[in-house]
């Protein structure tokens, strides 16, 4: 008897529909076809014993399965349940008739338990585009499927509760989540806040000033000057993310099995490498390509501590995906693209020694040993960053305080002003939504000088020995400090704050 079963592969951020097909025929022998990989070959150890423990068994005949399209590589232990109901329907074990109104994936434990699997938000996308009716999957990635409305979302526990779905009626229990409802409650609610952050106030502007424009940053300073705390609490005083954000990312998180329980993502990802990384981890690659860190922090912060001790290969490849906002990583049979629109957030040492041009430093480090930990970083990925500030340790009287500082929740308030003035720029620019992503022709068109501005520019360009890479970030970064002032015209007090978050294109740092 042949029986047809539904289950899914995720490549990229995308499922495709995979009909595991199941015949059982007169003879001996278990033949699995359609390019399984060895999870999915062993799966008939899982398979008997599972069902065996649950009083039925896999019959003695000859059971051919294919999971079409043959052609496609399937990967992962969560074709399991698939399988194990596609036989028991073949074989008569149990009935058949609606079994392809559901699409049902899990992986299986010896007692018939179910394991969680990756990727179940994709997965029920793509379930609802192709008209099933229900979704039947682990109970741990319920809440994550059923952030789809309009599909039927079980989760289950053992593979008992399924069968007795399909063969005695027994109803399982729906899964329901208020996406909308559960999305907004949590919006609002940042881990960490700059109230807590002692002193540093003109840090504390230069990271309002990254978060309304949407620019990469890098903070300079001495061990213990608060950049990794400062670097935390960027996220805090992001933009909420809208609904479709919060869906792009869940899919992202949801393919590397990091969802689960959560259901629907709130807050904007913060992601903290640590400097041994490989450019495989950093931008996504494998055998079965993955998703990497800059995905993962897709609508969010990528944090990058100690910039120079991150391998110079490591931080190349990057380059592009900056430029592009997503990764493409091609193999010889397929290729998958994963987007990658993050905000870049570098800390480093000014010197390996951790200290710079202070004479008291217990560290010092000689002017050849300075230019090879800096030249560690190259121009090119230099010129991807728009604001370089200096972060000096705070003195005792600021940390021995008791006022708190003004909260992440107020200097958001500006930061959305800020970006819904950019949103109204922008609107009828195709991929382009703030003031980082301007090229040439909209800073051009943008960001235009009077006369007194132009010269204040060329002053400062000439006697700071600026380079030409930092002419383009200065004016988008005034433009930025225009919008947060709510101000139609960049003035001469914009272009002097922004050449002051030059700070590595000085004579002295890079040359």
């Amino acid at each position: 008897m042949l029986i047809k079963v539904y289950g899914s592969a995720v490549f990229g951020i995308e499922a495709t529909t995979i009909v595991v097909e199941v015949n059982i025929d007169k003879g001996i022998g278990y033949h699995l076809v359609g390019l399984p990989d060895n999870a999915i070959k062993e799966s008939n150890y899982r398979i008997a014993a599972a069902l065996q423990n649950n009083g039925y068994r896999i019959p003695g005949k000859k059971i051919t399965i294919n999971m079409a399209p043959a052609d496609l590589r399937k990967e992962g232990s969560a074709y399991d349940l698939t399988l194990a109901i596609g036989i028991l329907a073949a074989s008569d074990q149990i009935r058949s008739e609606n079994i392809d109104k559901y699409l049902i994936m899990g992986e299986l434990s010896l007692d018939g338990s179910l394991q969680p699997i990756k990727g179940a938000l994709p997965i029920a996308i793509k379930a609802k585009e192709e008209g099933f009716e229900g979704f039947i999957l682990p109970k741990e990635n319920a809440n994550e499927a059923a952030v789809v409305d309009g599909l039927k979302v079980y989760g289950v526990e053992n593979i008992r509760e399924v069968i007795d779905f399909f063969d005695a009626n027994v109803p399982l229990e729906q899964t329901h989540v208020d996406t909308r409802q559960e999305f907004y409650e949590h919006l609002h609610l940042p881990e960490f806040d700059f109230a807590d952050v002692k002193g540093q106030e003109s840090i504390k502007r230069c990271m309002e000033i990254a978060a309304a424009g949407g620019h990469n940053i890098i903070l300079i300073g001495p061990p213990g000057a608060g950049k990794t705390m400062l670097a935390k609490r960027l996220p805090s005083i992001l933009p909420p993310m809208t609904l479709h954000e919060a869906l792009e990312t869940t899919k992202i998180h949801s393919v590397v099995g990091k969802v689960k329980n959560k259901g629907l993502m709130s807050q904007r990802p913060f992601r903290n490498p640590h400097h041994t990384i490989s450019s495989a981890a950093l931008v996504g690659g494998g055998s079965y390509p993955q998703p990497g860190e800059i995905s993962l922090s897709h609508n969010g912060v990528l944090f990058l501590d100690e910039l120079p001790e991150f391998e110079r290969r490591v931080l190349e490849v990057m380059r592009q995906p900056m430029e592009d906002r997503e990764v493409t990583i091609a193999r010889a049979q397929f290729t998958v693209t994963y987007p990658s629109s993050f905000m870049l957030v570098a800390s480093m040492n000014p010197s390996p020694g951790g200290y710079f041009n202070d004479p008291d430093a217990p560290v010092t480090s000689s002017p050849a040993e300075m230019q090879r930990y800096l030249g560690k970083i190259s121009g090119p990925l230099l010129d991807r960053i728009d604001i370089h500030i200096e972060v000096t340790p705070v003195p005792f009287d600021k940390l021995s305080e008791e006022r708190k500082g003004e909260s992440s929740v107020v200097i958001r308030k500006r930061v959305e002003a800020a970006r819904e003035i950019q949103t109204q720029r922008f609107k009828d620019v195709e991929g382009i939504h703030y003031n980082a992503q301007m090229g040439t022709k909209h800073i051009r068109k943008f960001c235009k000088l009077n006369e007194s501005s132009k010269n204040l520019l060329k002053d400062a360009m000439q006697r700071l020995n600026l380079s030409a890479r930092a002419y383009d970030r200065i004016l988008k970064v005034s433009r930025t400090i225009a919008d947060l002032e709510q101000s139609e015209d960049v003035v001469e007090n914009h272009i002097s704050e922004a050449i002051q978050y030059r700070s590595l294109d000085r004579e002295g740092w890079l040359g």
